[in-house]
C-alpha cells in the first residue's frame, strides 16, 4: 500500500481557514467600522440639524420679545396720549367755567364794595376786598348764599382798612365754587 501523507494538506486547509477567517475579522471590522461611521454621520447631520432648528427658534423668540415690547411700548404711549385727551377734553368742558365764574364774581358785589385780592386753589376762592360798611358785607353774603355758582361763604376777617383809606373795612373770606346743573336735564 502506498503512503500518502496527508498532513501538508490538512496544514494547508488550516492555513487557508485561517486567512478567511482573518479576512472575515478584518470585513466584519472594516463593515462595523463603516456603520460606524455611518451610524455617527447620520447623529452629527441630525445633531446640526437639531441646532439648526434651534437657532431659527431663538432667533424668531427674539424678533418675537422685540416686538412684544413695540407693542408695549406702543400701548403705553396710546394710553398716555388717551390721558392727555381726557385733560384736554376736560379743559375744553371746563373753559366758559372761568368765565362764569368771574361774571357771577361781578353779579353778586353790591355797590360800595370791591375786590382787592382773589386768589383760587381748587374749588374755594379767597377774596379780600374794602367795604364802606359792614352791612355791605353781609349782603355780599347773602348774595354768595343765593347764587348758583358759589356757597358755603366765610367770612374770616373784617378789619379797618389802613390810613389812607379812611372809612373802609378791609374784608377776608372764602367761598366754595360750584358748578351747577345745567337747566333741562332730569336726572
Amino acid at each position: 500500500m502506498a503512503k500518502i501523507n496527508l498532513r501538508p494538506w490538512r496544514e494547508e486547509l488550516r492555513a487557508e481557514k485561517q486567512k478567511q477567517f482573518v479576512v472575515m475579522i478584518l470585513g466584519a471590522a472594516i463593515v462595523a467600522a463603516g456603520l460606524a461611521f455611518l451610524w455617527k454621520s447620520d447623529m452629527d447631520s441630525r445633531i446640526a440639524y437639531q441646532q439648526s432648528r434651534n437657532a431659527y427658534i431663538e432667533t424668531a423668540t427674539r424678533q418675537l420679545d422685540q416686538q412684544i415690547k413695540e407693542i408695549e411700548d406702543l400701548k403705553r404711549k396710546r394710553d398716555e396720549l388717551l390721558a392727555r385727551m381726557q385733560v384736554i377734553q376736560e379743559l375744553q368742558g371746563t373753559r366758559p367755567v372761568i368765565v362764569r365764574v368771574f361774571d357771577e364774581l361781578v353779579r353778586t358785589l353790591p355797590d360800595g364794595l370791591f375786590y382787592s385780592d382773589l386768589k383760587k386753589t381748587g374749588d374755594r376762592v379767597d377774596i379780600v376786598g374794602m367795604a364802606e360798611s359792614n352791612g355791605r358785607v353781609s349782603t355780599l353774603l347773602r348774595r354768595f348764599e343765593e347764587s348758583d355758582w358759589f356757597s358755603d361763604p366765610n367770612l374770616t376777617n373784617v378789619a379797618a382798612a389802613d390810613s389812607r383809606r379812611t372809612g373802609y373795612s378791609e374784608f377776608k373770606l372764602s367761598v366754595q365754587q360750584q358748578t351747577p346743573e345745567p337747566e333741562g336735564e332730569d336726572k
